[in-house]
């Protein structure tokens, strides 16, 4: 009980929750040095290139750098914009969606920054600069809608690394992939509804990023009994594949279909961006385009629904490179559906993810 005369207890204010958007990464400038040093560190992740280190300094060092980066750059060149890499365009135009509605849900409460797993703005900077604000707790959301070890589990990885020899880090709360989420589902369905209208295709093609075949393996929770050992592994999600990268493509090709109300036989799924000569998972895109082709396709959309931000892999390869194979094939024209970028949709979504997974109330509205 307070003595007449005396203060009132003092209160202090909920401290902040932060929340940490982690995508892939990007060169700074589309130049060969700058591309060679993203590289560079991308290619030595050993979770990415999962083979032993001397053959992955090897193979990055005599083979990838002295060629690639040059390549590499030049398609940068083609997609670069005025304000820099679209991923990172798009990525901060995302973060700062989600840190306004956040802002208009509960004012105040929340911390929103975006980072990159290689590259800037790198995962330890940005770390240091939110654990300067005495957070309540830590969100990290890897902006991979399908979980794979060399991309989720890494940024993952480095996000715990960055933070292990801090003395101020709050309790870390991670978000699993949401490959069939309703916000991630939604603003895809969102994002294409209006286009497909006007483009009338004949054929939907969803584009994944493909992974070796050795990686879906490891990612098999039974020793190797379940994934790639029959035509269907991939059919459902189960406990044997829970953890896998093909059976997670597969469901999001599956509800957006749903959600597109697109016929049966009128999609496709296939696995773009292999690399070297192991195997990778099937079917391979370029491979696909040609078939679609001989069945009398001749206006294709294509969904690259791994990214949900437009980047190399989709503006270049699909919106450059496969357009131009299309044509080539006699296809009639090719349409890259943009990503999920800052779309309305999407930022809402995302923003609602936050508040349920924190259990913060939306602050009523007036």
């Amino acid at each position: 009980m307070n003595q007449v005369g005396a203060s009132p207890p003092l209160t202090s204010a909920p401290r902040p929750i932060g929340v940490l958007l982690v995508n892939l990464g990007t060169p700074d400038a589309p130049t060969t040095p700058d591309v060679r040093r993203y590289l560079a560190e991308f290619l030595s992740d050993p979770r990415v290139i999962d083979i032993n280190p001397l053959g992955r300094w090897l193979l990055l060092n005599l083979v990838i750098l002295p060629f690639r980066p040059a390549k590499s750059a030049a398609a940068y060149r083609a997609i670069w914009t005025p304000g820099g890499s679209p991923l990172l365009v798009h990525g901060r135009a995302l973060a700062e969606g989600v840190q306004a509605a956040l802002d208009g849900a509960s004012p105040g409460r929340f911390v929103v920054k975006l980072a990159m797993r290689y590259g800037k703005p790198a995962i330890p900077d940005v770390l240091a600069e939110m654990l300067a604000q005495d957070l309540e707790r830590l969100v990290v959301l890897p902006l991979f809608p399908q979980y794979s070890g060399a991309a989720s589990g890494s940024a993952l990885e480095r996000v715990f690394e960055a933070v292990k020899t801090a003395w101020n880090v709050p309790p870390i709360d991670t978000f699993d992939a949401f490959y069939d989420a309703p916000a991630f589902i939604d603003g895809f369905r969102d994002v294409a509804a209006p286009l497909l209208g006007p483009f009338a295709p004949d054929h939907v093609l969803f584009s994944y990023h493909g992974l070796p075949e050795r990686q879906i393996k490891r990612s098999d929770r039974t020793g190797g009994h379940h994934c790639l050992a029959s035509p269907d592994c991939c059919a459902k999600i189960t406990a044997a594949n829970r953890y896998c990268y093909r059976a997670h493509c597969v469901a999001t090709t599956e509800a957006l279909a749903r959600a597109l109300a697109l016929p049966t036989g009128g999609y496709t799924f296939s696995f773009q961006s292999r690399l070297g000569r192991t195997p990778w998972i099937k079917p391979y895109t370029d491979e696909v385009l040609p078939e679609l082709a001989r069945r009398g396709v001749r206006r294709l959309a294509v969904f690259s629904p791994a990214f949900v931000a437009d980047c190399l892999e989709t503006v270049e390869e699909i919106g450059i490179r496969a357009h131009e194979q299309w044509k080539s094939l006699g296809g009639e024209d090719l349409m890259l559906v943009p990503s999920l970028n800052a779309h309305p949709t999407w930022v809402k979504g995302l923003a609602r993810m936050v508040l349920d997974r924190t259990g913060v109330a939306a602050a009523p509205q007036a």
